[in-house]
């Protein structure tokens, strides 16, 4: 079963780590990623780049509109994500506890959504795949 495992972090607080704890860090989460590649629970994640760089889009009279900025102002921003495989939630969370990252900011672990049925009736409705 797939999880999307959002780690958040205060703005700056990596940037305040003296070099040295800062690339500790990295490194034994970097290690961790690889533990869980190896045991084939890592399927994907990336790291975002600061908050200042995001733009939200939203629906506003009839048309799209853009703000420069994250979605929610909060002390702590997403900082990536991480798709990892688990057999349930528990395994999840028992595997997300022992990421070095929680130290530094929380991770909100959510189950993925298998929309292929949805995918499927909605081509049926769109008149994709008319033979199968």
């Amino acid at each position: 079963m797939k999880f999307v495992c959002l780690g958040y972090i205060q703005p700056g607080k990596l940037e305040e780590l003296p070099e040295s704890q800062r690339h500790a860090m990295l490194d034994e989460c970097f290690e961790y990623d690889d533990q869980l590649r190896a045991n084939a629970h890592f399927t994907g994640g990336e790291a975002l780049q600061p908050p200042a760089n995001a733009v939200t889009l939203y629906w506003e009279n009839g048309k799209v509109a853009v703000t420069d900025g994250p979605y929610a102002e909060t002390k702590e921003q997403l900082g990536g994500i991480l798709v990892l495989e688990a057999r349930d939630l528990n395994h999840a969370i028992q595997l997300m506890s022992r990421h070095p990252g929680v130290k530094y900011g929380p991770f909100e672990i959510r189950p993925a959504a298998d929309l292929s049925d949805m995918v499927r009736e909605s081509e049926h409705r769109r008149g994709k795949n008319a033979g199968a």
